[in-house]
């Protein structure tokens, strides 16, 4: 079968480096607007092919998803063989469960939405739960861009800093990042109070006049990063905290909390397209930023997802690509 990939408005750009990688042009569907907002996409080129539509779910959440489902139903009703969702910023991630009655599970819904409206099989890159997989009715791959951060983390890191995981929901990821950096790890206790206030607590590990690399999946609103530089100065670690993370989302006050956390330095990855987020105040490297944060040098995941979607396409395994259990 011949490989295409289609373009979600949220990831051209990031698909159009996949593509180039591959040798395959990416296929930019048209998608018509109309005044009430409904989107109608149009995709042309793809019967009998193997596709793989590449649509991140980074804000507006809904708007992107709503895409992804059209998307993923004009692909199905345009004869494509085989059609794979690829989501490098799967928006619904984190509410994999109900904190209370009669909450919704959301990762469950879109992903059982994603499989009705056509995927077959589902790619996305570091997930906020492992859980995901279980709840995908669908074949899930579960890459991760650990690799691309721990990378260039290891080019700027002194040899005694220390890696960080701001909660413990983290420390995992944390200790990947520190077995392939060779540096010890600390651990953030926090409590979540509302969806954008967290108070962080105490630390497990020795910080003090030592630099530190703080690790997660995402940043949404800055909150836990605050918090958990905060714990790190009262701690007594060195000034400028670096801080590594997949998805840059930041939403809402995140601008405003960065800002005050005065980091020594933000990496995050094209996961989610940063011009989509510019209004938060986070730009590209080497812009200028907007409202005060340092700017945050974008990595590409596109080397990664290229990689994945070869190997699929030719079915060969994806073992040392897929996040650590």
């Amino acid at each position: 079968m011949t490989l295409r990939i289609v373009a979600g408005t949220a990831a051209r750009a990031l698909a159009g480096r996949v593509a180039a990688a591959l040798g395959a042009g990416p296929a930019e569907p048209a998608v018509r607007r109309f005044p009430d907002g409904e989107l109608r996409p149009a995709v042309g080129g793809v019967r009998g092919a193997d596709v793989y539509v590449l649509q991140s779910t980074g804000p507006p959440v809904n708007e992107h998803v709503v895409e992804l489902l059209l998307l993923l139903d004009a692909c199905r009703r345009a004869g494509a063989g085989r059609i794979t969702a690829v989501v490098p910023y799967f928006g619904y991630a984190r509410q994999d469960r109900r904190t209370r009655p009669g909450e919704a599970i959301g990762s469950q819904v879109v992903a059982g939405a994603l499989a009705g409206a056509g995927a077959q099989r589902l790619v996305v890159v570091d997930p906020h739960t492992p859980g995901l997989e279980a709840a995908c009715p669908v074949p899930t791959e579960m890459i991760t861009a650990v690799p691309v951060l721990a990378a260039a983390l290891g080019e700027r890191l002194p040899g005694d800093a220390v890696v960080v995981a701001p909660d413990l929901g983290a420390v995992k990821l944390a200790e990947h990042y520190a077995t392939s950096l060779g540096r010890p790890v600390a651990v953030v206790r926090k409590t979540r109070l509302t969806g954008t206030s967290v108070v962080a607590e105490e630390l497990v590990g020795d910080v003090r006049d030592r630099p530190a690399v703080m690790v997660d999946d995402m940043i949404s609103t800055g909150g836990t990063i605050e918090a958990a530089v905060n714990v790190l100065r009262s701690y007594g670690a060195r000034p400028g905290v670096v801080v590594a993370a997949v998805h840059g989302v930041f939403a809402g006050p995140a601008a405003g909390r960065l800002a005050g956390c005065a980091l020594g330095g933000l990496l995050v990855t094209d996961s989610v397209a940063q011009m989509d987020v510019a209004s938060s105040g986070i730009t590209s490297s080497g812009a200028a930023p907007i409202g005060g944060p340092p700017p945050a040098e974008v990595l590409s995941i596109a080397p990664l997802l290229a990689d994945a979607i070869g190997r699929l396409h030719g079915d060969r395994p994806l073992d040392d690509l897929l996040m650590r259990a």
